[in-house]
């Protein structure tokens, strides 16, 4: 199965209609990856943002090539860890004991169990997912693990199923390039983060504008490269949702892994990956 079957997708953002259309496709994709994972099945490129291995090992490298450790993939439950993502947000989020964490695009659950663990129990971990069936992956897997700390929320990310001010922290792992309103994203992430509250985010970002055949590839928009937006483009757009302190760090090394997503384009010469930070302004105090 091709990458462009296993995780098809609409390269038309204009209105609603297109962008309810692009959610479908998008969650008819990951349905395929989830049920791919409990079958044990391979799904798409192994390695890509959308692609899952049958084969545990390869998993396990593709998971320490984007920064995760080994001693990491042995603290989730089994079929947590699909080998998805571009990064490890967990690394820049600073995590401590007795916070909130929303895990945007929270899949299987890997980067929540994780999270879990460097809260602790007087802490807690929300995770969304618009899809059902990585939905009732991810439970699955926290009952397994005996998570009772973490919990699965159904819904889109532009849509945020979390209360004003719940999050101390909100992390993500290449799922923003997947929404068909980034600018939207960041304002519910704005919302939902308490004052003083941070953005941990590994996501594709473009550093030179990508060209028309490619933006509009079906492939590479499921893939989270077709549609990256530039850097500075990125900064302004989290800015605008009220951030601040918005900071930027491509990862050339990245590179290696982005070009096997897509081995028969040029991608690496228009994006890599990246960590976002940010932070949502503390209330005024008035004294």
């Amino acid at each position: 199965m091709s990458k462009s079957e296993c995780c098809g997708s609409e390269s038309s953002y204009g209105d609603q209609a297109d962008n309810d259309a692009h959610r479908q496709q998008v969650r008819g994709a990951y349905a395929e990856v989830a049920n791919a994972s409990n079958e044990g099945d391979a799904c798409g490129i192994e390695g890509s943002c959308c692609g899952v291995s049958d084969d545990t090992a390869i998993n396990t490298l593709i998971s320490t090539r984007l920064g995760y450790s080994e001693a990491d993939l042995e603290l989730v439950p089994e079929g947590a860890d699909m080998g998805l993502g571009c990064g490890n947000p967990r690394a820049i989020a600073s995590l401590q004991i007795g916070e909130v964490v929303v895990d945007l695009g929270s899949g299987g659950g890997f980067d929540c169990f994780l999270a879990a663990q460097e809260v602790g129990g007087s802490g807690r971990v929300i995770g969304v997912d618009m899809t059902p069936d990585m939905l009732s992956k991810a439970r699955s897997n926290a009952s397994k693990g005996k998570f009772s700390n973490v919990e699965f929320r159904l819904g889109e990310i532009e849509n945020l199923p979390v209360a004003n001010d719940t999050a101390d922290v909100i992390i993500s792992n290449c799922v923003i390039n997947l929404s068909p309103d980034k600018a939207q994203v960041f304002k519910e992430t704005l919302r939902i983060l308490k004052p003083g509250g941070r953005l941990a985010i590994s996501d594709v970002v473009a550093t030179l504008e990508l060209p028309e055949e490619m933006r509009n590839d079906p492939m590479l928009i499921a893939g989270c490269m077709g549609n990256a937006s530039l850097i500075d483009d990125l900064i302004e757009m989290i800015k605008a949702a009220g951030f601040e302190n918005v900071r930027i760090e491509p990862k050339d090394e990245s590179k290696q892994f982005i070009r096997d997503w897509a081995p028969d384009h040029n991608v690496t010469d228009y994006v890599v990956s990246a960590s976002i930070e940010a932070i949502k302004p503390s209330k005024d105090c008035c004294c």
